[in-house]
């Protein structure tokens, strides 16, 4: 494997997920924000690429309203962005309608490293997109987070929602890894190892026909 240049994207840990109706179940919010703050520093050490996501909604939405409280970076987050690139976002992708994809060919990145929330929604979409525009995805197991969901279709947990995303992100889209594992690889310069749908299903099937 060749060495990896890595870009980090931190995405919308803003204060919608720790005080609203998006509050982040698993992993607990205040153990995925420390995570997310080791990474960030983790990040400027090594004098990567850092870009800040936050979601930007209409004055009138109910979450993410810009100007709002809950619009805003978590403090402990704020305080680390500095004159890194920050950018607005209104769809769940990081790259749609916000120029990021350009940005990250300028700083000669060709591995983005997401970390923040949401674990089924932007960074499900980021990570899918990724692959289109060329670049080769990570994402973070220990530094990101979902909620509950229930509706029509039916009802899952916060933690089985997440497992089965971190699955299915390592059979394809995405290499996970922990922040431990992430820091270890990225001082060191390494790629993250990956899986492959191929095998995975056929270890799946394995499993569960047994």
């Amino acid at each position: 494997m060749s060495t990896p240049k890595r870009a980090l994207v931190v995405v919308d840990v803003q204060q919608e997920y720790f005080d609203g109706p998006l509050e982040i179940q698993y992993p607990p919010r205040e153990t995925s924000l420390q995570q997310i703050v080791q990474v960030i520093r983790t990040a400027q050490d090594l004098g990567l690429p850092i870009a800040y996501a936050q979601h930007t909604a209409p004055a009138d939405s109910p979450v993410f309203a810009e100007g709002s409280a809950g619009w805003q970076l978590h403090p402990e987050i704020e305080a680390l962005v500095g004159d890194s690139k920050r950018f607005t976002k209104e769809f769940g992708s990081v790259y749609a309608g916000t120029g990021l994809a350009d940005w990250l060919r300028e700083q000669g990145a060709d591995t983005i490293t997401l970390t923040g929330y949401m674990t089924h929604n932007c960074d499900l979409a980021s990570s899918v997109e990724s692959e289109g525009l060329g670049f080769t995805a990570e994402i973070l197991s220990d530094a990101t987070g979902a909620t509950h969901l229930a509706n029509e279709a039916g009802h899952v947990s916060a933690q089985d929602l997440h497992t089965t995303l971190m699955t299915l992100f390592n059979a394809n889209f995405a290499a996970v890894a922990t922040v431990d594992q992430w820091t270890d690889a990225a001082r060191s310069g390494r790629a993250l190892a990956k899986n492959d749908l191929v095998t995975s299903a056929v270890t799946g099937r394995q499993k569960f026909s047994s």
